[in-house]
């Protein structure tokens, strides 16, 4: 395997007439977190997102607090979207220097708002606690990252752009934003670098979302490309079909309130809850499953879904034909009730009869989902259900591998519950959809790949993939590698 990631690391120069032009690889790569990719052409440096490293703590910090390169001498930013692996460094990014123009869709600037501020706040809440161990053991204090004061000066930098419309960011070089059909708002990057007579086309995809999933658009392609920076994270995987999703929770509903269970869901505050609201909302209205409270648990979730009602305009014509043409809200309807107090999420404890609850966090690592799996794990009668990517030992992986005791709150707990998952909620594409998604970029001017945003058992597979199919200069970058194309 070793020898096989050399081979897909061969570093290259490209000659193309005289532009000079380098990408560096600066994050995710051949990992799965903390995108960055620094651009440097006709004498500016263009970083393509600043996403945080995510691992164990330590490596975590180290990574995220030193760039490979000077923050200072950015000139200006470009972001795909609002998840933390992609824009949760930018504010230590300005905090190091950096005063560019960070350019994004208005959505994604709005949901940056809600998880930048949280991504502070968890911050310097979990600094409290490793500090005062750190005391104890005489060792200096940490500081976070970044403090809501770098947040609040990052968030006056954002420029937002409409999807497709063009924009210059550098002499020489426009870009635009395409639908990458994510979560809402998320975009792939298409830049157009101009030199003399001859053009170059590079693309950046950011996450790529699954075609016909709900509530968003079918990703749009980048086409047309010179070079491609694909991020592969499902690259030797097939999703279950989008197809039976609706009966198939239908059908686990319907088993768990005939048994009198209650069914709790952890679930990403960002795009999944949004995406099961919208389920729960046509199963009710077409009698599919009982009638019985939903409860969204989650104050992030609750604002992160208020944004999705302010850009109404970026769902997909499924949510207008079943939903917007009615005037219905896809994410109200009777039986749902949105909580923020924590005293009102406190009180679910105490209900018996069948009851859905959506909490984060997706992976149950913190938030209100470890209170209710706390209080209702022990019980047969109920189901934990998972519906989204757990990393490996994390509490959800934990659950879904069948371990039958497990520590909630530092606490032991049996697990007696029902536990089921279903992945066909991922809004990432899977093998079948990347690789089908580069082929509408012809072998003949496609002439370089670069992914990104995996591991090596995601990435190989993809790569003799795309070999398979004429793509034959397909590189897997390790972190910090530089590429040059065109020498003078």
């Amino acid at each position: 395997m070793q020898e096989h990631i050399r081979g897909a690391l061969t570093h290259r120069v490209l000659k193309k007439g005289r532009l000079i032009m380098q990408i560096q690889f600066c994050g995710a790569a051949q990992t799965v977190t903390g995108s960055q990719v620094l651009f440097s052409v006709n004498g500016k440096k263009i970083l393509l997102e600043c996403g945080m490293f995510q691992g164990k703590r330590q490596e975590t910090y180290e990574k995220n607090h030193n760039f490979l390169f000077e923050p200072s001498q950015i000139d200006l930013m470009i972001l795909t979207h609002a998840h933390i692996d992609h824009s949760g460094n930018i504010p230590n990014l300005v905090k190091q220097g950096f005063r560019g123009s960070i350019y994004a869709t208005p959505a994604t600037i709005d949901l940056c708002k809600i998880m930048l501020r949280d991504s502070a706040y968890l911050q310097e809440r979990d600094l409290i606690w490793v500090n005062k161990i750190r005391r104890r053991q005489h060792l200096e204090e940490m500081e976070p990252l970044y403090c809501i004061r770098d947040v609040e000066a990052t968030l006056d930098m954002f420029v937002g752009v409409e999807f497709d419309q063009p924009f210059s960011v550098a002499p020489g070089v426009e870009a635009m934003l395409r639908d990458a059909g994510h979560i809402l708002g998320s975009a792939g990057i298409h830049l157009e670098v101009t030199e003399g007579k001859k053009q170059y086309r590079i693309g950046l995809t950011g996450d790529i979302g699954r075609p016909n999933m709900m509530l968003t658009n079918d990703p749009n392609v980048l086409r047309d490309l010179d070079i491609l920076i694909m991020e592969c994270t499902y690259g030797n995987r097939h999703h279950t079909s989008i197809d039976n999703v609706e009966e198939e929770l239908a059908t686990v509903i319907r088993e768990t309130a005939a048994n009198g269970g209650k069914i709790i869901i952890p679930c990403f505050a960002v795009g999944r809850t949004q995406q099961l609201v919208y389920v729960l909302h046509k199963l009710f209205d077409q009698n599919r499953i009982p009638d019985m409270p939903v409860y969204v648990d989650s104050p992030m979730a609750c604002r992160v879904t208020e944004v999705f009602e302010s850009y109404l305009n970026y769902l997909d014509r499924e949510t207008k034909r079943v939903f917007l043409d009615a005037k219905e809200d896809p994410f109200g309807f009777r039986r749902l009730t949105y909580v923020l107090d924590v005293e009102d999420s406190k009180k679910l404890n105490g209900q018996s009869f069948p009851h859905i609850i959506i909490s984060a966090s997706g992976m149950a690592e913190g938030g209100r989902i470890l209170h209710h799996m706390r209080n209702n794990i022990h019980n047969p009668r109920n189901l934990l259900l998972f519906v989204g990517y757990a990393a490996k030992d994390t509490l959800a992986r934990k659950i879904i591998d069948g371990e039958e005791v497990v520590k909630i709150f530092g606490e032991e707990h049996k697990v007696r519950c029902k536990v089921k998952m279903i992945d066909t909620f991922s809004a990432h594409s899977d093998r079948r959809e990347l690789l089908d998604y580069v082929s509408l970029n012809s072998p003949e001017r496609l002439k370089d790949i670069f992914l990104i945003h995996g591991e090596p058992e995601q990435a190989l597979p993809l790569i003799d993939g795309l070999r398979s199919k004429g793509y034959e200069n397909v590189h897997y970058p390790a972190t910090g590698e530089t590429f040059t194309f065109g020498a003078s």
